[in-house]
């Protein structure tokens, strides 16, 4: 059973302005802004944290879980997955194409270190927890558990699954929920670099068109590779699953190039908000009615070009939530409720839930109490990886960097 991950699912160092790598003192004034700056990407440093992605991200949490609990409630509940690449892809080069328009330069150091922050520490504990119960309890649904832990501890989960071609094998299942961190963590390792090499040598409008072509050619390569045998070797592979995150890097591109008082932005908005039900209701039916990761949903259609369907409604849905806030679909999933744990928890919720539900099993809840018990005990799971683990840890780094701004502005 092939499993999405929410990630990389809350991305909050990247939508805090406060854990910037770039100094303030390098911020473009508003005159160059209005001047067309930013090289070439005139809008890079508009906005800031968009209420309504937080929100999307509680609700394919809780999809998530409903999924593992109850998988034939939401046979296609692994679409979330989709909708949460093309979220992270989104955030992610909106952030470093805001660092080159204002400084020239993208720190991939410090844009390491934030995403090893954010997304290490916590992962590791709960690699250790689980590791913990394998060798001190005699739980089957943990026999063995060790090694998924030292598997996932360095996010190459995803890469031992699209090896096997048949049946998952019992190595990864533990924590098979950790293949899409294991796809993320690779993405983020590469697409820095290359946008990195495509903003210094080329231009903005050259930019574009490059990641554009660049979200075609997964779609390619699964055509070359598509055979019923293949389908863990697509649903599992970085490159096979690429131009899901680039379809949001290809949208952050797009509204940084566009200035406020284009014309054609107006047009975007536009349509985003008239497209966004439609593609939320096809995703929904999606979910209900499509059983993808189950060999019968093994079919070539949406090995191939579906997955970059499912990546354009999410990237619609997403265009929405940054562009119309005050759309219907904005104004529900920026409900203060939901965007906190989306903001907060929806990382350590899922990291936990896998877990979480197994232990439950071993335990003997199961029925109808699993689904409550679970929730209950991921979400108490989630908040204490928040508050001992994550947040102080990323507290620091922020006071670290504010510490060192002053230094910096001072040598230059």
């Amino acid at each position: 059973m092939s499993i999405p991950h929410p990630s990389t699912a809350d991305e909050d160092t990247e939508q805090s302005p406060g854990v910037q790598a770039a100094p303030p003192a390098l911020m473009a004034s508003s005159a160059e802004r209005r001047r067309g700056g930013g090289r070439g990407f005139s809008s890079a440093l508009r906005g800031g944290r968009v209420a309504g992605l937080d929100g999307l991200r509680t609700v394919a949490v809780a999809l998530v879980i409903v999924y593992h609990v109850e998988p034939d409630w939401v046979p296609g509940g692994s679409v979330a997955v989709d909708v949460f690449f093309t979220i992270s892809g989104f955030v992610i080069t909106r952030l470093l194409v805001a660092e080159f328009a204002r400084t020239g330069r993208i720190g991939l150091g410090p844009f390491y270190r934030r995403r090893w922050l954010r997304l290490g520490p916590a992962m590791l504990v709960m690699c250790a927890v689980t590791a913990l119960l394998s060798v001190a309890l005699a739980l089957p649904l943990f026999d063995g558990a060790w090694m998924a832990a030292a598997l996932a501890a360095v996010s190459v989960v995803n890469l031992v699954r699209a090896g096997e071609s048949g049946p998952y094998s019992d190595l990864t299942a533990p924590l098979s929920h950790t293949w899409s961190l294991g796809v993320e963590e690779q993405f983020y390792l590469a697409w820095p670099l290359l946008l990195l090499v495509l903003l210094r040598h080329t231009t903005a409008r050259t930019v574009l068109v490059w990641v554009a072509a660049l979200c075609i050619l997964p779609v390619l390569w699964r055509l070359a590779l598509w055979d019923p045998t293949a389908a863990h070797r697509i649903y599992n592979g970085p490159d096979t699953r690429a131009d899901q995150l680039l379809a949001g890097a290809l949208l952050a591109v797009v509204l940084a190039r566009l200035r406020a008082d284009d014309p054609r932005l107006a047009q975007l908005r536009l349509w985003a908000e008239r497209l966004c039900w439609p593609a939320l209701v096809l995703l929904g039916l999606i979910a209900w009615q499509i059983p993808i990761t189950e060999p019968s949903g093994w079919n070539p259609a949406w090995y191939t070009v579906g997955l970059l369907a499912a990546a354009v409604l999410s990237a619609v849905v997403v265009a929405t939530l940054d562009l119309c806030p005050q759309a219907w679909p904005s104004r529900l999933l920026s409900v203060p409720a939901l965007a906190w744990i989306g903001r907060n928890l929806s990382y350590g919720m899922y990291l936990w839930h896998y877990p979480v539900i197994r232990l439950l099993s071993d335990l003997g809840v199961e029925g109808d109490r699993l689904l409550p018990a679970g929730v209950a005990a991921t979400i108490a799971a989630a908040l204490a990886s928040y508050a001992l683990i994550e947040r102080p840890l990323l507290r620091r780094d922020r006071f670290r960097i504010r510490r060192l701004e002053p230094v910096a502005a001072a040598a230059r």
